[in-house]
């Protein structure tokens, strides 16, 4: 999720250098396009909870990486079915989406269209990529995604101006160095697997396992997906004071999501050690772990809201010089600031939970506080009320404030039954 936001940012700007119309459109297209990564993120929270427990037993290394290596297998295959599935479901939603977003017609909806027909077809290579990351985030090397992503950004850099501007791909040519560049990540990480386990990776079929996988991949992406919905239909509402509002609103989220990158590896780390303990018995370092990383992530917001509050003008001004723009999008910066901790406490609640296999409350907080209730009450301010656009982000950060005590309370309560738990099961 990290640096596909930073994939997007980059996107971002060069629209901007083509023109307000197809920023305006790869804007509406991100918003498509996090549903693919979506998906995605599920494939990769399923694979390292399920192989990182096994991955923390004692015995014998043979066998434990065979059983690994089976894992892997399944959900490669997994990853492929839900490719073709992605593939076909995106197409056939894709015009009425981008329309009920508010994409102009003859100007906007086309640029958008270009954007998200070419990452559809290459729905594949992200997949497969998360699903490679998962696995092996839960053997506990972080280094070598960290290490095809960082490489892929740079490379990203260099891609989008050539294909866009050099080979006058336009709109097109931003899509296809993301799939290009996710398509090289997915070999790299793959042929790393296929080193740590012995064996070349084949995709299998097994009922019994591909529904224990989509019993922790639908959670997780049922609760990405909520954040996406909810972000339709926030878009929707922001649309009807004009795209430039739109654009605007679209480019302040995306740097907030660049200023939450840490806060994102940390809880992929919370959920990879915490599955490591809790599969080899450690319970009393589960709780250990999720304290430190709400200390650690206390830390990042000293440091990310400051500039958030103040650095939010600079910030916008790389991407454009409508005021509108600018205005909209540090305006909803500099709000959201005061809700960047409450983010970094539900990532980590999250997280915990999905290292003791309890997806479904998050799925449930998810769809409440990212979905059904900011959509209820920003619906009623708007269309209703008449409200102003700022009431909006005023919404968004009141919900969020609420929702991280509720989910570090409920977090606390299951860590307390689990060593309450603990002699018994050691009896």
């Amino acid at each position: 999720m990290v640096f596909n936001t930073l994939y997007n940012l980059t996107d971002f700007w060069f629209a901007g250098q083509l023109s307000s119309d197809a920023l305006a459109g790869v804007s509406i297209a991100g918003s498509v396009f996090f549903l693919l990564l979506a998906l995605g993120l599920g494939i990769q929270i399923g694979a390292a909870a399920l192989i990182a427990p096994i991955a923390g037993q004692s015995g014998d290394d043979d066998e434990r990486r065979g059983s690994i290596a089976d894992w892997v297998d399944q959900i490669l295959g997994l990853s492929l079915v839900l490719s073709l599935v992605v593939l076909i479901a995106g197409l056939l939603v894709a015009t009425p989406l981008v329309h009920f977003l508010g994409a102009e017609v003859n100007t906007v909806a086309p640029l958008a269209l270009e954007y998200i027909g070419t990452i559809l077809w290459g729905a594949f290579t992200f997949i497969l990529t998360f699903a490679a990351a998962g696995a092996l985030m839960a053997l506990g090397d972080t280094h070598s995604n960290r290490n095809a992503l960082a490489i892929g950004f740079v490379a990203n850099l260099g891609l989008n101006p050539l294909l866009t501007f050099g080979l006058d791909m336009g709109v097109t040519g931003l899509a296809l160095a993301t799939v290009l560049i996710k398509g090289a990540s997915a070999l790299y990480l793959y042929r790393v697997l296929t080193r740590r386990l012995g064996r070349r990776c084949r995709p299998r079929f097994s009922s019994d396992k591909w529904a224990a996988l989509l019993r922790q991949t639908i959670p997780a992406s049922g609760n990405m997906l909520t954040i996406i919905l909810g972000g339709f239909i926030t878009v929707a509402l922001i649309g009807r004071f004009g795209s430039q509002h739109v654009a605007g609103y679209s480019v302040g989220l995306r740097l907030e999501q660049v200023l939450l990158l840490p806060a994102l590896g940390l809880n992929s780390a919370v959920m990879a050690i915490a599955g490591q303990n809790l599969g080899a018995g450690h319970l009393d370092r589960v709780r250990q772990i999720y304290t430190i990383g709400l200390q650690l992530g206390l830390a990042m917001a000293a440091v990310f809201i400051p500039i958030m509050v103040f650095l939010s003008p600079v910030l916008m001004g790389f991407f454009s010089d409508d005021p509108d723009i600018q205005h909209t999008g540090a305006i909803y910066l500099k709000i959201d600031a005061i809700a960047f901790y409450a983010y970094v406490v539900l990532f980590l609640s999250t997280a915990t939970l999905q290292a003791l296999k309890q997806p479904m409350f998050p799925l449930i907080l998810g769809v409440a506080r990212q979905l059904v209730i900011p959509a209820s009450i920003n619906y009623w301010l708007i269309v209703y009320q008449g409200f102003p656009m700022i009431s909006i982000f005023y919404t968004i950060i009141s919900v969020v404030v609420i929702s991280s005590l509720i989910a570090h309370g409920y977090t606390l309560r299951q860590l307390g039954k689990l060593q309450v738990n603990t002699p018994a099961t050691s009896a």
